[in-house]
């Protein structure tokens, strides 16, 4: 039996019926996980990384992530000091972040900014942009972005939400990311507000979630 990583409560087990993938889902807070034997090395992780070709030239990419600054940011707060946790080898979202000085940017990634510049601060805003799905302890990188929030200060995320139907599932892309473990809808966020400090802010109900960390 596996224990829900968010709420604690028991999961239903379930594979794949083509994949060697085995998950494990959260009827109460609707988290699903993939299970360990389906986890890769750090190394071969890193590889998978490395295909990722994002850049500021990358003019799709950059809408992309405009759209999330104008849909999960810029509505709730337009300027102080941020974080862009899990910010990749180029920054693209720091730099559009800092752009006209709007925000005095940080940046941290476990592979390519390993530098913990977040000690002893805290931030108004926290992005966290396709991060969360790599998350094998998301109740672990939850509680840093509390401690690192100014009182009142922003967490704005981005993931896919899983379709809540298991035939929808199966078909969904995202899964077949290895580095991908980690599956939310905006229930099991609101869960993890609910438990860890934070305010419900705003969702699309389909890509980002924004939460506020209580006074």
């Amino acid at each position: 039996m596996e224990y829900c990583k968010i709420c604690g409560q028991p999961t239903i087990s379930y594979e794949h019926p083509r994949f060697d993938m085995i998950f494990h889902e959260c009827l109460s807070c609707e988290f699903i996980f993939k299970d360990k034997k389906n986890y890769i090395s750090k190394h071969e992780e890193l590889k998978k990384y490395e295909e990722h070709h994002n850049s500021e030239e990358n003019i799709g990419y950059v809408n992309f992530l405009n759209n999330f600054l104008d849909a999960a940011v810029y509505p709730f707060i337009q300027s102080g000091k941020a974080l862009d946790f899990g910010s990749g080898p180029n920054p693209v979202l720091a730099k559009l972040l800092a752009k006209n000085q709007m925000f005095d940017v940080d940046i941290y990634d476990l592979y390519y900014a390993p530098d913990p510049v977040y000690k002893n601060q805290t931030y108004d805003l926290i992005t966290s942009t396709e991060v969360i799905e790599h998350l094998r302890d998301p109740i672990e990188v939850f509680r840093f972005f509390h401690k690192h929030l100014k009182p009142d200060g922003y967490l704005s995320l981005m993931t896919l939400f899983h379709p809540k139907d298991k035939t929808l599932f199966f078909e969904w892309f995202y899964i077949r990311d290895e580095t991908h473990v980690s599956f939310y809808t905006s229930k099991t966020i609101r869960r993890i507000a609910e438990n860890m400090g934070f305010e419900w802010i705003d969702s699309n109900e389909y890509r980002y979630a924004v939460l506020k960390k209580s006074i």
